[in-house]
């Protein structure tokens, strides 16, 4: 604590991050943070870091829209959503309506946790209300993968140069 005294603005700065990290509810009103669902996890000595809270972006053309959601289906940060979500990006992403656009931006962006997108899409567990939709209804019928196709790695971007049929 030597330091505190001699860093006033650095105790101050601790004790707030302190206080936000025990209650982030008291700082922000999102309701997103990450969090582990391992079962073995007492969570005990977890801490929730408060994200900011998904927003529609209504600025960007429908075209500028298709091409993020592309880019953001493919990058996910766990392998088995790359696969999952940039094929059927491939699949479905040029046919969709606006609307359409709006709900699957909502679902990759929204939830704070990936493994939550995979659980709900493959049907390991229930997804919220918010998200049971035409998409949601589209997403769970390409994880089946009715067709048997091989899927165990993200589409090459040859795909991005053909003309959408």
């Amino acid at each position: 604590m030597a330091e505190a005294a001699t860093f006033p603005g650095l105790a101050r700065m601790l004790a707030l991050s302190r206080r936000h990290l025990v209650s982030p509810l008291l700082s922000t009103p999102s309701n997103r943070f990450y969090r582990s669902d391992s079962p073995t996890d007492s969570q005990k000595d977890m801490i929730e870091i408060p994200l900011p809270p998904w927003q529609e972006r209504t600025d960007e053309s429908i075209e500028t829209k298709r091409a993020r959601l592309l880019y953001e289906s493919r990058k996910r940060g766990m392998l088995e959503n790359c696969i999952l979500l940039s094929l059927f990006a491939k699949e479905y992403l040029h046919h969709m309506t606006e609307k359409q656009l709006n709900l699957y931006d909502r679902l990759i962006n929204e939830p704070s946790n990936d493994w939550d997108i995979y659980y709900w899409a493959t049907e390991a567990k229930p997804a919220p209300e918010i998200f049971e939709n035409e998409v949601m209804a589209l997403l769970r019928d390409f994880a089946k993968n009715k067709n048997k196709e091989q899927r165990l790695r993200a589409p090459d971007l040859e795909y991005l140069f053909e003309k959408p049929h």
